[in-house]
């Protein structure tokens, strides 16, 4: 009997986003906004939602510890934040945390828009 591929890794979800044509990353500028890289745009916390956060820590160090933010823009379109914490934090923004506390959360069921 064959099992689905469980998405526990963050590459596993990354590839699976790619398959969809999902993988529009957004980061943030210099000047503090969140611009979607694949969709070049510029969003303020308001024109997002988050809709789905995953969590990853390192098998083999602690502190390489990983969240991987799915976000939906007013206009419908999927996007994802990756951040690094802990040791290796990727942000270095002081801004970025701000920011995400400001983005609504709407948790949602993903399994039909990722399988």
């Amino acid at each position: 009997m064959e099992h689905p591929i469980e998405m526990n890794t963050l590459s596993q979800i990354l590839e699976k986003l790619r398959l969809k044509g999902l993988d529009n990353e957004i980061k943030m500028t210099d000047h503090g906004k969140m611009q979607g890289v694949g969709v070049n745009k510029i969003y303020n916390p308001e024109d997002l939602t988050i809709i789905k956060t995953y969590r990853f820590e390192g098998d083999s160090d602690p502190g390489d510890n990983s969240v991987l933010y799915l976000l939906e823009d007013k206009d419908g379109q999927i996007g994802y934040i990756l951040d690094a914490y802990g040791m290796y934090s990727s942000q270095e923004n002081a801004g970025f945390d701000d920011f995400l506390k400001k983005i609504p959360t709407a948790d949602r069921d993903l399994q039909e828009l990722l399988s």
